[in-house]
């Protein structure tokens, strides 16, 4: 009977033992994974791809705000709501573009010419992003540092945030929402289509 409780004594060591450097293993490639953007890299891929519906409303949307690449646009709708032109943030903001609506009801554009600015409504929203982002350009113009990445900051943070800390607002919100579409802008070929739209 000793000779058996040493068996498993002895196995139930080697198990642990596995177990234990299994679970060391496991932490640290869930570490690497982590450390190397991996959650992010995923979450990028599945939204980087630009819904072929929308594609020449971005290219043509874009043409309004010439300082904004419409890859560029097109990660900034991928980043605010995953292309979903009914999402709802937390806060209240609304549409693919996530318009809080005192800023559509200022900046909204019927950019369809259906007679009415709806910011569910894709086409208008995507317009009305690209002419937000020229006035965000004009509103933060002569603050140092690059107009692009300024223009993001207002567009996340508010243009009086990016006038009071002259450049990008100390926000980590903010500096990863610009990370995010610049880094997401590279990975995005809206390839060669029709500009009529």
């Amino acid at each position: 009977m000793a000779g058996y409780r040493g068996v498993v004594t002895t196995t139930t060591r080697i198990i642990a033992a596995v177990t234990a450097i299994a679970m060391v293993a496991a932490t640290v490639a869930g570490g690497a994974f982590l450390a190397l953007g991996g959650l992010d890299r995923v979450k990028d891929a599945q939204i980087i791809e630009v819904p072929q519906e929308y594609r020449a409303v971005i290219v043509s949307a874009a043409a309004r705000c010439r300082a904004v690449p419409p890859e560029v646009l097109a990660a900034q709708l991928a980043s605010e709501s995953a292309w979903n032109p009914e999402a709802v943030s937390p806060v209240g903001a609304q549409g693919i573009a996530q318009f809080m609506p005192e800023t559509w009801a200022q900046y909204g554009i019927d950019a369809d010419g259906d007679g009415v600015a709806s910011v569910w409504n894709p086409i208008d929203a995507i317009h009305s992003a690209a002419a937000l982002n020229c006035v965000n350009l004009r509103l933060v113009e002569g603050v140092p540092g690059d107009p692009l990445v300024n223009l993001l900051a207002a567009y996340n943070a508010g243009f009086n945030n990016v006038l009071r800390y002259d450049g990008v607002p100390p926000f980590p919100e903010t500096e990863n929402y610009i990370d995010r579409i610049l880094r997401r802008a590279q990975a995005i070929d809206l390839g060669s289509i029709d500009q009529a739209a």
